[in-house]
Formats: structure tokens, C-alpha cells, sequence
């Protein structure tokens, strides 16, 4: 079954880092997506934000990284995670990080 997304957008809530009782280090922030895109022969702006996680030692580094207003390409899965007020929300499991220069 495929379930792959790749998204770019800009980190637009604060970046928190946890670490599980496993030791497994996470990091969740909420990404921006804006652009324009064809459909039915018409342009129309695309906005989305979606909840990202990056979990694992070998993201840890470019994690360090990550701030609000950074622009990221990421892809990776997408999960259901259920919110405190029960409500369903779909959270991007980003498995593959991409830091992209904002020309600053």
C-alpha cells in the first residue's frame, strides 16, 4: 500500500523536542505549505498546515536545526494520531529532512 508525501512549507509553531521512555529522540512542529497548482485547467493557491514528527538518533542533528520560519522539504508518511479532544488529525511522519536555504 503506497503512503508517501512530500511536502516543502516553513515551520510556523515552536519546534518541541522529547525524548520517549526508550530513548528515542522526536521532534514535532506544525509545517506551512503555500503554492499555486492546476486544477481542472485552473490555478488555484494551495495552503495547507499539517503536524510533523522526526523521530531517531539519525535525525537528531538536523534537527538542531529546525526553528520557526525555516523552510523545509520533507517526505514521509502520513499516520492518524487522535487529539485530546478525541478528533482524528493526520500527522506527517517525515523520514527524510531537507534544509532549504532561504537565500538570506
Amino acid at each position: 500500500m503506497a503512503n508517501r508525501l512530500q511536502l516543502s512549507g516553513h515551520v510556523c509553531t515552536a519546534v518541541v523536542r522529547k525524548t520517549s521512555p526508550s530513548g528515542i529522540p522526536h521532534c514535532q512542529f506544525v509545517l506551512e505549505h503555500e503554492s499555486m497548482q492546476r486544477e481542472a485547467g485552473i490555478t488555484r493557491l494551495a495552503v495547507c498546515r499539517i503536524p510533523v514528527i522526526i523521530s531517531g538518533h539519525e535525525h537528531q542533528l538536523i534537527t538542531q536545526h529546525i526553528t520557526v520560519g525555516k523552510q523545509l522539504l520533507l517526505e514521509g508518511f502520513v499516520h492518524s494520531h487522535k487529539a485530546k479532544t478525541g478528533q482524528s488529525k493526520l500527522v506527517l511522519h517525515a523520514e527524510q529532512i531537507e534544509l532549504i536555504d532561504s537565500g538570506d
